[in-house]
């Protein structure tokens, strides 16, 4: 049977970032860039001050330097002013251009004007409080490469250079199905032994929070024509993510179904907990993800295993997350032979990171999934864990990496 680390390579092997689309800037935000970005231009495009104050040369700025001030240049001043003569000083605001023959600038709070004076007390450094031009960015210099997740710092500089549309990665559109008798959708009256379909729900919000775009299919009964149904519509989306249905009972259809669809299984079974009769395999370049029906093995194996992959189809350079070091807080025993994600809430106390249990570890306990800020990850070959132990911990959601010490 697998190790944890052996599926999720396996899978990130078989997936391919999707084709690409240009999008308007103010809609890039989140997306990932698919065409490498240079600079068409140096950054600033001119010499300009930084500061509210006076454009000086600063030779003439020995201690108590009485100047003639002889001009004033406010920012978006087209620049071409003459050139300034010895003992003078320009009036300057912050982005306006250097005029030629000054080579500093002195923040209004360092000096006094009056009666067409500026007086200036210590000696002025040359290049002080100027911006030159292409300090920030030569022109030609590559600022994004292909992958580069587009942030606000990212919407900026694309905007700075006059870029309207952004060539990016398509997102991938997600075909959602539960599987089982038992399931009524939200809302339906519930009969006896029958349960909300959560899973699908939690599915969509992951997928959402993700940038994907879920495909709902609703619930495929327990019967091959009602699984052939949904699945056939499935396999139109760029992946397929199945829930229940995938152990070997006899109501347990989902990888039979997925084969006489064509459907290629890749594997069965790994060695986690939760989550052990996850199976995946692909139809052409499309990956099927087919997960446990437990609420709390659907959102770990989705968090572990599925979103690296969507990650990647997404155009993501790097999709394997990001790990963090805690300490446990109290003593925890396995069972050896499988990786098992602990749900666990993460606390910052004495400059370290602490893991503490999010409740009953059950894979029937939704509870303790909702109370955790993350999963540690403990090892395949361990059995037990003291106080204090450190781990490798898995943040879940945005808030939780605001824990770090």
């Amino acid at each position: 049977m697998l190790s944890f680390d052996q599926a999720r390579d396996i899978i990130l092997d078989h997936v391919r970032p999707l084709g690409t689309e240009r999008v308007s800037l103010l809609d890039a935000a989140g997306r990932v860039l698919a065409e490498p970005f240079s600079a068409p231009w140096g950054l600033p495009r001119w010499d300009n001050s930084a500061m509210d104050g006076f454009a000086v040369r600063s030779r003439d700025c020995a201690e108590n330097a009485e100047l003639k001030v002889t001009g004033y240049l406010p920012a978006g001043h087209p620049g071409g002013s003459r050139p300034l003569e010895p003992m003078e000083a320009v009036r300057i605001m912050t982005g306006a251009p250097v005029p030629d023959g000054a080579d500093a600038v002195v923040p209004v709070e360092d000096c006094a004007e009056e009666s067409g004076f500026v007086f200036i007390e210590g000696k002025v450094r040359p290049g002080a409080h100027i911006r030159f031009a292409s300090e920030d960015v030569r022109e030609g210099e590559l600022l994004l490469p292909v992958g580069t997740l587009l942030r606000p710092p990212e919407i900026g500089m694309l905007g700075t250079f006059g870029k309207l549309m952004v060539p990016v990665y398509r997102r991938p559109k997600v075909a959602i199905l539960s599987t089982g008798d038992e399931l009524r959708e939200p809302g339906e009256p519930l009969g006896p032994g029958q349960i909300v379909n959560s899973n699908s729900l939690s599915l969509v919000a992951a997928l959402k929070e993700l940038g994907a775009e879920p495909l709902l299919l609703g619930i495929a009964r327990d019967n091959r024509e009602s699984h052939l149904e949904k699945m056939t519509e499935g396999l139109k989306a760029d992946a397929l993510i199945t829930s229940a249905g995938v152990s070997a009972g006899d109501r347990d259809l989902v990888r039979e179904v997925l084969a006489e669809l064509g459907v290629t299984s890749v594997f069965w079974k790994i060695n986690i907990k939760p989550g052990r009769p996850t199976a995946f395999g692909m139809y052409g370049e499309q990956p099927v993800f087919s997960l446990p029906g437990n609420p709390v093995a659907t959102m770990i194996i989705f968090e572990t295993l599925v979103k690296p992959a969507l990650l990647r189809m997404m155009g993501y350079r790097r999709v394997k997350p990001a790990l963090l070091l805690a300490r446990l807080c109290e003593p925890v025993r396995k069972t050896a032979g499988r990786t098992q994600m602990q749900r666990v809430q993460l606390l910052s106390r004495d400059g370290r990171l602490h893991a503490t249990g999010s409740g009953d570890q059950n894979t029937g306990i939704l509870k303790s999934m909702v109370r955790a800020d993350a999963l540690a990850i403990l090892e395949e070959d361990r059995t037990s864990y003291e106080a204090g132990d450190e781990v490798q911990v898995l943040p879940l959601g945005p808030a939780a990496a605001m824990l770090q010490p």
